[in-house]
C-alpha cells in the first residue's frame, strides 16, 4: 500500500517529466530551429524572434515556441501551368525545382511568412516560378521560344534565382518541360518532315553524282587502258616491221637471183636491175 507522501512524490516526478517534455525539444543536424515569443509586441523585432538554435532547446511552452525549417535540399515537382508568348500563343510549363533554405536567413523567412515549408512551396515559391515564366515568355515569339529554348530556360532560372535568393532560398536545380500549342507543334512536325525529305533527296542526288563519277572514272580508265594497249601494239608492229623489212627484201632477192652479176653500178653503191628479178630470168 502506497502512503500519501509517496503519492505526492510520484505525482511530482510525473509532473516534472511532463513539464520537461513540453518545455524541451531537439533540433537535429538537418534542421534549423527558430525560437520566438508568442505574444511579443516589440515592433523592431517582429514576432519576438530570438534567433536560431540547434540540439537540445529548453523554453517556456506557455510564452515561447520553437519552429523548425529543413536545411537539406528539397525537391518539388509542380503541376503544369500556362503562360503566353509575345504573340499570345499559349505554352504549357511543367517545372521541377530543387532548393534549400539558407540557414542565415531562416529567421527572416519565418518572420516574414510564418509558414511551413510546404505552404511556402505552394505559395511564395510557386508564385516566383510562375512570374519568372510569364515575364520571360513575353520576350519571345512562339518560333523564337522553340528555337531558343535553352536561352529561354536560362533566362527563367536567372530571374528565379534572383527573386528566391533575395528571400533566403538557394536554387540548386531547375528544369522544365515546355509544351507548345497543338497548332505550333503540328507546324514544327511538318517542318521537320519537310527538312528530312529535303535532306533525303539531297543525299540521293549526291549518291547519284558519286555513282556517275565512279562510272566516268571507270570508263576513262578503260579507254586510257585501251589506248595504251593500242599504242603498245602499234609500237610493237612498227618495231617488228622495221626490223624485218631488210631481211624480207634480202630473202626475196636471194630467191629470185639467177646467178648473174648485176650490170648497173653507181658510185660506191651497187644498184641492181630489178627487172631481171621481176622477169624471173
Amino acid at each position: 500500500m502506497i502512503r500519501p507522501k509517496h503519492w505526492f512524490s510520484f505525482l511530482f516526478v510525473a509532473g516534472l517529466i511532463l513539464c520537461m517534455n513540453a518545455s524541451c525539444t531537439v533540433v537535429d543536424s538537418g534542421e534549423i530551429g527558430i525560437k520566438f515569443h508568442k505574444w511579443s509586441s516589440n515592433e523592431q523585432d517582429y514576432g519576438g524572434v530570438e534567433g536560431t538554435c540547434k540540439g537540445w532547446v529548453f523554453y517556456n511552452p506557455i510564452t515561447t515556441s520553437v519552429f523548425t525549417y529543413p536545411t537539406y535540399i528539397q525537391r518539388k515537382n509542380y503541376e503544369a501551368f500556362n503562360v503566353n508568348a509575345k504573340d499570345a500563343s499559349v505554352f504549357s510549363m511543367d517545372p521541377t525545382i530543387a532548393y534549400r533554405i539558407n540557414p542565415e536567413k531562416a529567421c527572416d523567412i519565418f518572420t516574414k511568412y510564418r509558414k511551413g515549408i510546404e505552404d511556402l512551396e505552394n505559395g511564395y515559391i510557386r508564385t516566383c516560378i510562375y512570374e519568372a515564366y510569364r515575364t520571360c515568355a513575353n520576350q519571345y515569339t512562339s518560333d523564337s521560344l522553340m528555337s531558343n529554348r535553352a536561352n529561354f530556360e536560362s533566362d527563367v532560372r536567372r530571374r528565379l534565382e534572383n527573386s528566391l535568393m533575395a528571400e533566403g532560398f538557394i536554387v540548386e536545380e531547375f528544369t522544365s518541360q515546355i509544351t507548345p500549342p497543338t497548332s505550333l507543334a503540328q507546324m514544327i512536325n511538318e517542318k521537320n518532315a519537310a527538312v528530312q525529305s529535303a535532306l533525303k533527296a539531297e543525299n540521293k542526288v549526291k549518291e547519284a553524282e558519286a555513282e556517275a563519277k565512279i562510272k566516268i572514272a571507270e570508263a576513262r580508265g578503260a579507254a586510257e587502258a585501251m589506248q595504251i594497249k593500242a599504242d603498245a601494239e602499234a609500237y610493237y608492229n612498227r618495231t617488228i616491221a622495221a626490223s624485218l623489212s631488210p631481211l624480207i627484201v634480202q630473202e626475196d632477192w636471194i630467191e629470185k637471183w639467177n646467178g648473174t652479176v648485176p650490170q648497173v653500178v653507181g658510185g660506191q653503191n651497187m644498184m641492181f636491175d630489178m627487172s631481171k628479178f621481176t622477169s624471173g630470168k
